[in-house]
């Protein structure tokens, strides 16, 4: 399995880093795990616009899903006809979330590009892997994602506040990518984010591998991030989240 960094700036693209998205491969399927603003003109650095067999989505903020619309136009108006129809797993309603995204008839929507399906908690099998999605703790629905395949264990945390559901989700992995979107600071909203410090905890009580830090917001210094997570006790490797960095699982 291997997972390349698509995108890692949190809440709005940064001046190096599109938002969220992360690309999962394996066996020839390439699967997108959130497609964030700026993240498909980030993806043809790396990958074939086109060569992408499924998405999930993790929640409906523009950070995370805003590019499936113009991933819309690549798929249907490209040059030979439209690329073959392929799944997009997310929250309720992402199928028409998306169309008012656009700005398009409901019927028949993006429905002829894409095969809109819910996320369930429960292991589901997506081209070669498994992926199982939990409720994160986040103002509106949204889940982590963990990503099996031949014995190897990925987990996005998604957007999360404290969650002893990520802790649970991301057992033993491999890799554990989690956000670190605030800086440890009075006054932040609760059950939003969270901090370097509480995502290098998180890694710990979930004995992860390795902890990489993303959804990296463009107004906050990375190193005070980074700094926070490796005083939080965690005892495994720790870096920040960089566009084109790949790891191999």
């Amino acid at each position: 399995m291997r997972v390349t960094v698509i995108g890692c700036s949190g809440s709005f693209p940064g001046p190096d880093s599109a938002a969220s998205s992360y690309l999962v491969e394996a066996e020839g399927f390439s699967m997108l795990l959130d497609i964030g603003n700026g993240s498909i003109g980030a993806l043809q650095r790396f990958h074939g616009v086109l060569d992408i067999d499924a998405i999930c989505i993790t929640h409906l903020h523009p950070d995370h899903c805003l590019d499936l619309t113009v991933y819309w136009i690549a798929r249907t108006y490209c040059p030979g006809g439209p690329a073959p129809r392929i799944p997009v797993y997310g929250p309720r309603g992402t199928a028409e979330h998306m169309i008012k995204a656009y700005e398009l008839d409901p019927n028949p929507g993006m429905t002829d590009t894409f095969d809109f399906r819910d996320l369930v908690t429960r292991p589901t099998g997506i081209g070669p892997f498994t992926v199982t999605a939990a409720r994160m703790n986040h103002p509106i629905e949204a889940y982590g994602l963990r990503v099996e395949h031949g014995g190897r264990v990925f987990t996005y945390s998604g957007d999360t506040g404290p969650s002893e559901t990520l802790v649970r989700l991301a057992g033993g992995s491999d890799l554990f990518l989690c956000e670190a979107a605030f800086a440890q600071r009075p006054g932040l909203p609760p059950d939003m984010h969270l901090n370097g410090r509480e995502a290098g905890e998180h890694a710990e009580r979930a004995e992860a591998g390795r902890l990489v830090l993303t959804h990296l917001l463009p107004w906050n210094d990375p190193a005070q991030t980074l700094a926070e997570a490796k005083a939080s006790g965690y005892r495994g490797p720790i870096e920040l989240a960089e566009v084109g960095t790949v790891y191999d699982l």
